[in-house]
Formats: C-alpha cells, structure tokens, sequence
C-alpha cells in the first residue's frame, strides 16, 4: 500500500500562517507580487490555499475585480459576503490544480491554475470562479497563495479532505470555497 503524501489525518490547524508552515505549506507570497511574476510557483499538481495575513475585520467592496467570465457577473452583495466570513482563521480559500476528472490525465499544474485564478482577478474572463469572493476583499492584492505539490496524492481528494476539516473545526467551509 502507498503511503500518501500528505497525511490529512495529522493535525492541521488553519489559524496561522505557522500552522500551515508546519504541515508543508510553502510559498505564501502576495497577491500583488504574484501578478507581476508567477513563475515561482511549480509546476507540478497539489493542493494551494489563499491567506489573508491580517486579523483585521475584513472590508467588502460591492464591486470586486473578478472578471465577467462567459457574461457573469462574480460580484455577490456585502451581506452574503458577511455571512460567509470564518473570524479566527488566516486560511480564506482551499483549492487544487491537477487532479484528474473522469480518468482523463491532468492538465494544470499549480502554476497554470494559480496563473488563471490571478488574471481572473485582475478582471480577466478566464473560467476560474471558485474563489471568487477574495476579489471582493478591498485588500485583495495583500493576501498570499501558499501550496503543497502532491506528485503522487491526488490533489482533488485531498482539497475535500482538507475543505472537510476545516468544516469540522469551524463549522462553515473557507470564506470564498462554495457550497454549490
């Protein structure tokens, strides 16, 4: 039998950056940074989660910077932004690059799925809608993407392992990950 990767069943705390250090993690560079040069993250599978560095109360803006992907408007209003906020977290989205749907091999590494995500914020109509939310956070441009390659585990599987502890432990999922 195959040892995964990333052994979810330890103890994975989401309230600090450390916390994701230690199980990991690596990259944790901004938003702003990241727009200007992708090209340090891997491009390989794995799992990547969006932080926001602050403890700060969040502020909304009505109009984000996602783009309008196929037509539709990301934009969702404050209050529903309000009620999905998680307080006592850094970790505001979990997502995943490169697991495989319906056998067919992956295509996206973490890097072409991260790059898509950040031209989707920029106002690009690139098809990543997930997450969509943190356009909507006015300091979007300071939060950070970390992530974990996974070059053996499938990254779906885990992205629902670790969306599903964090549901346990605070009883909604991620900020910005749907429930649809």
């Amino acid at each position: 039998m195959q040892v995964p990767e990333f052994d979810i069943t330890t103890t994975i705390n989401f309230q600090t950056i450390e916390n994701l250090l230690q199980v990991g993690f690596t990259g944790f560079i901004p938003v702003a940074d990241l727009w200007e040069n992708c090209s340090v993250i891997p491009k390989i599978k794995g799992v990547y989660m969006v932080v926001r560095p602050t403890k700060a109360a969040p502020e909304f803006l009505s109009v984000g910077t996602g783009g309008f992907y196929k037509g539709k408007d990301p934009n969702v209003p404050i209050e529903e932004l309000q009620v999905k906020w998680v307080n006592d977290t850094c970790v505001i989205y979990i997502g995943q690059a490169g697991g495989i749907r319906g056998g067919k091999q992956p295509m996206a590494t973490l890097q072409s799925r991260l790059r898509q995500y950040l031209q989707f914020g920029q106002g690009g109509a690139v098809g990543h809608q997930g997450g969509c939310y943190i356009w909507q956070l006015k300091d979007a441009a300071n939060l950070l993407f970390c992530w974990k390659p996974l070059p053996t585990d499938d990254p779906r599987a885990v992205e629902k392992e670790l969306i599903e502890t964090f549901k346990t432990q605070y009883g909604k999922y991620p900020f910005a990950n749907r429930q649809d």
